[in-house]
């Protein structure tokens, strides 16, 4: 086993896919110590810098004080506390939603959620640039697994019409973590509807900062048009969790026949109590996403000045497409020279040859930190890295 295990590592290294951990030494936020040194962070997903906010500190310490740290058991055995019950209220109020139901991990519950609707003799059809956690979702539910081409809705109506037995599922990100695109979940329901299937949509990174309340996805499309709609808590939301929203039906189905839901302990209901504050902030405080707006317009139009071919994005997520790891790493690396921190994202987490600076920007960056990571950008390019 060592041998094997041994050659295998040494061929990711070899291929400059090599992935390695930093250490955290602070609480997150536009800047923070990493590896034990000051940085500047613009590879957080904390888009509107509530992941410290003290209203939500003070939540989860007061209710740690009230009822201790671990739920002590899953949902259905006595594991559901008050705050998780507050907490899927409140979500569904947001979502506009009939209800919604706590899950540990975005990954558990995209996961849960497939395997619960779909199985052998049905059809699952992702988008090429899905999330790992769907693509598992698919390929692990025994339903028949189709990829469409990103963001095509002629493919995947070509594809739903070949098809017309069993049940029919479509499944997209809103906005896809590696390109910071948005899928275009109108015309997607529209497909869907036409053909009988179900549209689920992965909200990761829209909730919070897509559309004017934050709602996400779930400000454009009602509970009829997209009646899948999963999200996280751990991005710009501030805390840790996910969510799925959608009808009665939809939600009872998943406590009966989600197994990453029925066979997991609850999140701790502190975490819950967070989650709950950091909602009432992004409801109240708007002027974080007119921030974050107003950080992406600066950046891009920097960009723009410097040459940079950034990906086409609207988004938090600023990708700047570079095509070898080696070039990504190295560019990577001339940026933390420098004191700022990206991440360089190599395959497989993207397509081959598609090797990138996954920049994401935040609420909390101020104006001189974004054009201190331009000049950055502008040195490191610059100097051959």
């Amino acid at each position: 086993m060592e041998s094997e295990l041994a050659a295998a590592l040494e061929e990711r290294r070899t291929l400059h896919r090599y992935r390695v951990r930093r250490t955290l030494n602070s609480a997150t936020g536009a800047t923070a110590r990493v590896d034990g040194k000051e940085v500047l962070l613009f590879c957080s997903n904390d888009y509107l810098g509530l992941a410290s906010h003290p209203a939500l500190i003070k939540a989860m310490q007061d209710a740690a004080d009230a009822v201790g740290v671990g739920s002590g058991a899953s949902h259905l055995v006595c594991g559901h506390s008050r705050y998780h019950h507050l907490l899927e209220e409140r979500l569904a109020e947001f979502t506009g939603r009939d209800r919604a139901l706590l899950f540990s991990t975005g990954y558990m519950a995209n996961m849960g959620v497939i395997a619960a609707l779909v199985g052998r003799g049905d059809a699952v059809y992702e988008d090429r640039l899905n999330h790992a956690s769907l693509l598992d979702g698919g390929l692990l539910s025994g339903a028949r697994f189709q990829r469409f081409t990103h963001n095509d809705v002629g493919d995947l109506e070509r594809r739903l019409r070949k098809n017309e037995s069993g049940r029919k599922l479509v499944v997209v990100d809103h906005v896809f973590s590696m390109d910071g695109d948005e899928a275009p979940l109108a015309c997607l329901s529209a497909v869907a509807a036409q053909h009988g299937a179900w549209l689920m949509a992965d909200d990761a990174h829209g909730i919070g900062v897509v559309g004017k309340r934050g709602a996400g996805c779930a400000e454009q499309l009602d509970q009829n048009e997209l009646p899948i709609l999963m999200a996280t808590l751990g991005k710009a939301v501030g805390g840790f969790g996910a969510f799925v929203a959608g009808s009665e039906t939809l939600i009872e189905s998943l406590i009966q026949f989600a197994r990453p839901y029925i066979y997991t302990t609850a999140m701790p209901p502190a975490v819950a109590a967070a989650n709950l504050a950091a909602l009432e902030l992004l409801e109240s405080e708007a002027w974080r996403r007119e921030k974050l707006q107003k950080s992406i317009a600066r950046f891009r139009a920097g960009a723009i000045q410097l040459g940079l071919s950034l990906m086409p994005s609207n988004t938090a997520i600023q990708p700047l497409q570079v095509g070898l790891d080696e070039r990504a790493l190295a560019l990577s690396r001339a940026l933390e020279a420098q004191g700022i921190l990206v991440s360089a994202i190599r395959p497989p987490t993207v397509p081959e040859g598609t090797s990138r600076l996954r920049i994401t920007l935040s609420a909390a960056h101020s104006e001189s930190q974004i054009d201190q990571l331009l000049d950055a950008l502008a040195v490191a390019i610059g100097g051959g890295a």
